[in-house]
């Protein structure tokens, strides 16, 4: 089921999240500071939720598609479309990045998901788990920002606020130990044109960290709100029965 709007809309939304995200953590290798960093992400994530989520949802993230698609919100074969607009706006937004740094002298390599744990002059196979698990729990609360804010509210109300916040604040927690990427498409994109010495698209590990890492903590994120839905469920059919019997029992005494 291809959706022209939607697929464009997911297509310029990772763009624009990508494009800043990595113009930011440029900023901040040359002394931005990661508080800047962070609020760039986050601001950005939440004005496209109110650009683009009555649109597609503002999913800008095959993690976030895939929790959809893991909880029948999306279709399987609507997901692949989605992932297929995201990862090439954030390949689009890596290369025109890449274009206008190099223009300059520099590298796009202050763009790159990279932290403590996947520094590649310290890195072991245990930073490189330690790195994956830091993603999927920062991932785990992202995506679950997103199912009990923006999914339920459509892209109205202030999910998107909540939802950038989220994000804004897994940067700060997160970006030290790994970049705080918690999104394979973000990771991917710039990965692509950074230094082979600094990220390498042939390095196993890079999909482990950043793909593995935010679809298991995607996976947790639905099991959870699947639990939690259950619960509020039982809980009004509850008061519904006990608003039922009430109600038998006022008109008995009648």
């Amino acid at each position: 089921m291809f959706n022209l709007k939607a697929f464009l809309a997911e297509l310029i939304g990772t763009f624009a999240l990508v494009f800043v995200v990595a113009s930011a953590g440029i900023v901040s290798g040359a002394g931005g500071g990661p508080v800047g960093n962070a609020l760039t992400g986050g601001l950005m994530l939440a004005v496209l939720v109110y650009i683009f989520g009555n649109v597609s949802g503002a999913h800008v993230n095959p993690a976030v598609t895939f929790a959809m698609a893991l909880n029948g919100s999306v279709k399987w074969m609507q997901a692949v479309f989605y992932w297929v607009a995201q990862f090439a706006g954030a390949i689009l937004a890596a290369l025109l990045m890449n274009y206008f740094v190099t223009t300059l002298g520099g590298t796009i390599d202050g763009g790159a998901s990279l932290g403590a744990f996947t520094n590649p002059g310290s890195v072991t196979t245990q930073t490189n788990m330690m790195a994956m698990s830091f993603e999927a729990i920062l991932t785990f609360l992202l995506v679950s920002a997103y199912l009990q804010t923006v999914a339920v509210g459509k892209g109205t109300g202030m999910g998107g606020w909540v939802y950038g916040a989220t994000y804004a604040m897994a940067i700060l927690a997160g970006g030290l130990f790994t970049g705080a990427s918690l999104n394979p498409a973000r990771t991917l994109g710039v990965a692509i044109f950074a230094s082979e010495t600094v990220q390498s698209i042939k390095d196993p590990f890079l999909y482990v960290v950043y793909f593995v890492g935010p679809l298991f903590g995607a996976t947790l994120a639905v099991l959870a709100y699947n639990y939690f839905s259950g619960i509020m469920d039982v809980e009004e059919e509850d008061e519904e029965d006990d608003v039922e019997e009430d109600d038998v029992e006022g008109a008995e005494k009648a």
